[in-house]
């Protein structure tokens, strides 16, 4: 159809053939000698073709099978859209952006050369919107071209809108751009003839010209028949020269003829009868018009029109009969036109009003889920809170036991009392870390959110309108900040039950764990509760965790506390040294994982203050310290070591240089 859309722009005015550097006799006489059969699609079943369209790779292949289903733009009475939509459908279903927008934009066409020119233009704004996501060149192209085909109308009316004619000419160039790029000869060849038909309206006729040429030796070139003859047919209407005429119809029904390309036959044929008719030979005038209504009735039902009219004009008063037969033939075309089109607009509002109720019902799904997501964080803070009041009431209970010991008890409970605190300070670390990461997803959910609210009044508002386009293009913004809730949300689902999992108790039983999840977990936890305490900090985190790393039987909280003392302290030392220190120097805390001899090793390193040889040996003891007093028990690597030593039969190793860094080594046995 938008083969004869261009073929129209040029049928009301009349131009001389510029041709100083195109030799059309000689590509005439290329054409019908490389020109092949390549319209195969009479010979083959739509069902077949459908199913090795959904078995083809997405792109190329797909698109070559979307064409060939819906005969190169040119809808047939026998399927009318059926296979638009078809496409269109399992497309959207199977996740295939780049073929739903070809087929939506071929829709789009169609829709605007049946009178819904606005609503046409909508729809191709939005495949083109959807094409420009997937960054396909060919589809991207192919959609700028039905853009601007939509522009003009099935009856070749002429715009008069200057911004329309800019529009087309601005639409063809982009689709030209894009089909070069991606190496459609095809509607490179359109799009050529296309800026031609533009330049026409425009009054440009060197540039007219010129494109017309253009597009006529580009599908010589590459060989593209359907493009071929078409453009003889929009050359003829530039000449004089009757004889001229003649020869280009004839060429062009020669190359149809070997390249299959049915539907030039009828439009052929008939300009040769109005030739003849216009020199008085109305026999052969006759015989020319019958043969275009005889291929016109193997094409779409508008082609029958053109010759059913002529017919019944040159039978009118010579015989009675054959009038009768092509007058009824012509209204018998023209009503069956009227109800396709009137078919077709109801088969694109069904469709509209069958996704506006699969956005609505998507919508309520992702509100109902925003709404678990909301419960759930409810419920996780009652839980806490109540969990900080047992605490809190087992804290104090602890106190008044203390008050009542003796002095023995009361030396004891000094102990379990500096124990608890430095426990303490990592479940604070740990708590730090957990509020800064879980707050990121939740300020996500609420702000897409408070987005969506305002989406969904204004979709209420389009919709209230009939603005059916801007509403759907308002529910895909709102499906998308829906999707981007509900990951923030599994986000901070992940990050609450990783909480839970480690918050529990340690039953002192051994399991296989996996050292690398555990020490990036506490590498960020530790980092984040430095951060909740001190804003202005920053650090560089660097990890090395090695690929296939065995799993250690180990009691994962036991183990996360050793790490998170380390961590903890290694940000502390990278702290007090940029608190001391120049500008240019960067806090950096590093983290690797390997095997070595049948043992996991662990290393932290970091490039803080360091630790001074001659405290090297005691910096694993009970009760020392090196920070500030009311900084630290002293109690947090002696744990350590007794955690990695005594409970999971494993090493510790420190390695420091005053003032430049300090590194651990934790060795677990496979």
């Amino acid at each position: 159809m938008k083969k004869i859309i261009l073929f129209c722009f040029f049928f009301s005015s009349s131009y001389q053939l510029f041709a100083q550097n195109i030799n059309v006799d000689s590509l005439i006489h290329v054409a019908i000698s490389r020109t092949n059969a390549t319209n195969v699609l009479a010979n083959q079943n739509h069902d077949s073709l459908f199913k090795a369209f959904t078995l083809a790779k997405p792109g190329n292949s797909r698109t070559a099978l979307i064409y060939k289903l819906i005969n190169y733009g040119q809808p047939t009475t026998k399927f009318g859209l059926t296979y638009h939509y078809k496409i269109q459908d399992w497309a959207r279903k199977n996740n295939d952006p780049i073929s739903e927008s070809i087929v939506t934009a071929e829709l789009a066409f169609e829709l605007s050369q049946n009178g819904d020119v606005a609503e046409g233009i909508k729809l191709a704004l939005g495949a083109l919107k959807l094409a420009e996501k997937t960054g396909n060149k060919e589809a991207i192209g192919i959609v700028y071209d039905n853009l601007a085909c939509c522009y003009s109308s099935s009856d070749d009316d002429l715009l008069t809108n200057n911004n329309d004619i800019k529009l087309m000419a601005y639409y063809f160039g982009q689709g030209l751009n894009f089909s070069i790029l991606a190496h459609n000869d095809l509607f490179i060849s359109y799009d050529y003839g296309g800026l031609g038909s533009v330049y026409r309206v425009m009054n440009k006729p060197d540039s007219a010209k010129l494109y017309g040429l253009k597009s006529f030796e580009y599908a010589v070139r590459k060989n593209v028949p359907v493009q071929i003859a078409q453009s003889l047919l929009d050359l003829e209407r530039l000449q004089t020269d009757d004889k001229l005429k003649l020869k280009y119809l004839n060429a062009a029904i020669v190359i149809a003829t070997k390249g299959r390309v049915d539907d030039i036959f009828t439009h052929g044929y008939l300009l040769i009868a109005k030739l003849h008719k216009a020199h008085g030979n109305t026999d052969s005038a006759m015989f020319y018009a019958r043969k275009a209504y005889y291929f016109a009735k193997n094409q779409a039902v508008s082609d029958r029109i053109g010759p059913a009219d002529f017919l019944m004009q040159l039978y009118t008063g010579t015989n009675a009969d054959s009038a009768l037969k092509y007058t009824k033939a012509f209204y018998a075309a023209r009503d069956s036109v009227y109800n396709i089109a009137k078919s077709q607009r109801a088969q694109a509002l069904t469709y509209s009003e069958e996704r506006r109720k699969q956005e609505l019902e998507t919508q309520k799904t992702a509100y109902a889920a925003t709404i678990r997501i909301y419960l759930l964080v409810i419920v996780i803070a009652f839980l806490l809170l109540i969990a900080f009041i047992f605490w809190r009431n087992n804290n104090m209970n602890k106190k008044g036991k203390i008050q009542i010991q003796n002095a023995l008890d009361q030396l004891k409970a000094t102990q379990n009392q500096l124990i608890q605190s430095e426990k303490m300070a990592s479940l604070g670390e740990l708590t730090a870390g957990i509020a800064h990461e879980i707050q990121n997803p939740l300020n996500f959910v609420n702000n897409f959110s408070d987005v969506n609210m305002e989406l969904v009044d204004e979709m209420q508002l389009e919709l209230n309108k009939g603005d059916k386009e801007e509403a759907i293009a308002i529910a895909e913004d709102i499906k998308q900040n829906l999707e981007k809730i509900l990951h923030h949300g599994k986000r901070a689902d992940g990050i609450v039950k990783g909480m839970l999992q480690h918050s529990r108790a340690s039953t002192g039983v051994k399991e296989p764990y996996d050292i690398n999840v555990l020490a990036d977990e506490y590498l960020r936890l530790a980092y984040h509760g430095l951060r909740a305490k001190d804003k202005s900090f920053n650090a560089e985190l660097v990890t090395y965790f090695a690929e296939n790393l065995p799993s250690i039987n180990m009691i994962p909280q036991d183990m996360g506390r050793v790490l998170l003392n380390l961590f903890t302290n290694a940000f502390y030392a990278t702290q007090q040294k940029q608190k001391n220190n120049t500008a240019d120097y960067k806090p950096t805390v590093e983290v690797s994982t390997g095997v070595e001899k049948g043992w996991v090793i662990v290393k932290i390193k970091d490039n803080g203050t360091g630790i001074p040889d001659n405290i090297k040996g005691k910096i694993l003891q009970p009760f020392f310290t090196t920070k500030p007093t009311g900084e630290g028990t002293g109690l947090g690597l002696s744990l350590s070591y007794d955690i990695v030593a005594k409970g999971h039969c494993g090493t510790i190793e420190i390695n420091s240089k005053e003032g430049e860094f300090t590194e651990f080594k934790i060795s677990l046995p496979v």
